[in-house]
């Protein structure tokens, strides 16, 4: 999600390519007008969105309010959505709705047997208006219950245009073209790249797109299922190559200590906000939404990207991530949860969000027009196109345990290693012994 090149043109067709890009179609509809059948009923709709995502969230849960006359109410969980989620549930306060992040997430309520599978309506919605894998994502033993809602292209790095103008730099194709080019934007005042490393879910996914693109995408797939184990050479290799930027004081803001005191939001806002620390920062297209919103950047001119750079050689890595939407069985109001779900699966709805930024559908049917600026449109254009050949957010498919829990597993392990990166075969055994306890429990 991030990049500029000498055009906005040659920078999205570039990733078009990396994507196999074709057009998209259908139209969105007016969110208005509506039966008003569900007047009186309340849904609560727990999300880990906060800030601009919150904001923009809320404009779509208006949007359902206007349509059917039910009124809605956001609860942010925070990362620690299993967590959280289950508290609630033992608590007596489950939501209806519940916006998971990561497939493991929704597999694990699943086999709890706290999902409400999708109905007809909302299956035959999916069918028809998404690539087969984000149905196979959403699915637990061949039974439905996750719509993705929300997607995320994870292979882009935003930077600031007058950053790299200034050093003299153009984008770069490859990863150690990019750290070269590192060291010019830091040779020319900046830092090179803002890391956000106090949320541990950002290191994993630096580790994906270089594991996917030096690796390859069977050997992705065989650690996403833990087939493979995390002591592999390949990861070791990995976490070697993700050495070289996180022991290179020179290329973070801040250095390791800074790195690690930055959040998500502040990593954008070193880049995009008043008083710039550094030139690049790697995450998905949400960053975009983050920069327009809080920043007030106009993307595709004072933020742009390039697609995260091929790995010794490798094919320049896709990966994808995204929110699915389930109804809990404890919730207590199913049937205003399930219309709640059969709006999400509309071009409508995802349109709502769409028009504000910082948000991507994997819905086909979505028109293109619907998004605000010609970068993010390319994106969500390319995206779609690429169907069932994404590879999704590695993090995301693992236990909760493992794989997205703030303080443990994978998120700590890379924390650590990006506090001391000098032993990645180390690292490699800490994170097998946290996956196979992960995997068995």
């Amino acid at each position: 999600m991030m990049r500029r090149r000498t055009t906005l043109l040659a920078s999205c067709t570039a990733l078009a390519l990396a994507l196999g890009a074709t057009a998209c179609g259908g139209g969105p509809v007016s969110a208005g007008g509506g039966d008003k059948s569900l007047d009186g009923q309340t849904i609560t709709v727990a999300g880990v969105w906060s800030g601009s995502e919150q904001k923009n969230f809320q404009k779509v849960l208006d949007a359902f309010t206007e349509k059917t006359g039910a009124k809605t109410q956001f609860v942010s969980t925070g990362d620690n959505v299993s967590t959280v989620i289950g508290s609630k549930i033992e608590g007596g306060k489950a939501p209806e709705v519940v916006m998971v992040p990561q497939v493991g997430v929704l597999q694990q309520f699943a086999k709890q047997g706290w999902l409400e599978p999708l109905s007809k309506t909302a299956g035959a919605a999916v069918d028809a208006n998404y690539a087969s894998v984000w149905k196979d994502y959403g699915s637990v033993d061949g039974t439905l219950y996750g719509l993705y809602f929300k997607a995320a292209h994870k292979s882009t790095v935003w930077y600031s245009p007058d950053a790299l103008d200034q050093a003299g730099v153009e984008t770069p194709t490859t990863y150690d073209a990019m750290l070269k080019a590192g060291h010019t934007v830091s040779d020319s005042g900046l830092a090179a790249f803002s890391v956000a490393g106090q949320d541990g879910w950002t290191l994993t996914d630096w580790f994906e797109n270089i594991y996917l693109s030096q690796a390859g995408p069977e050997k992705y797939d065989a650690l996403a299922t833990h087939r493979i184990k995390w002591t592999d050479p390949t990861v070791v290799e990995a976490l070697t190559t993700l050495g070289k930027l996180f022991k290179d004081k020179q290329l973070m803001a801040g250095g390791q200590k800074g790195a690690l005191n930055t959040d998500f939001p502040g990593s954008v806002e070193k880049v995009f906000g008043p008083k710039p620390q550094a030139g690049m920062v790697y995450e998905g297209d949400f960053v975009a939404g983050v920069a327009k919103d809080q920043f007030g950047r106009k993307i595709g001119e004072d933020a742009n990207f390039f697609p995260f750079p091929a790995v010794a050689g490798g094919k320049a890595p896709v990966v994808s991530g995204g929110d699915a939407a389930v109804v809990l069985k404890d919730g207590k109001n199913q049937k205003a949860a399930m219309r709640f779900l059969e709006y999400l699966t509309t071009p409508e709805a995802s349109a709502v969000w769409a028009g504000a930024g910082g948000f991507l559908s994997p819905n086909k049917k979505l028109d293109l027009a619907s998004y605000g600026d010609d970068v993010t449109r390319e994106t969500a254009k390319s995206l779609v196109a690429a169907g069932d050949s994404v590879r999704f957010d590695m993090s995301d498919q693992a236990p909760a345990a493992f794989g997205g829990t703030k303080g443990a597993g994978e998120w700590k392990i890379l924390q650590d290693f990006l506090r001391d990166p000098s032993d990645p075969k180390g690292t490699a055994a800490e994170l097998e012994s946290a996956a196979a306890k992960a995997y068995q429990g």
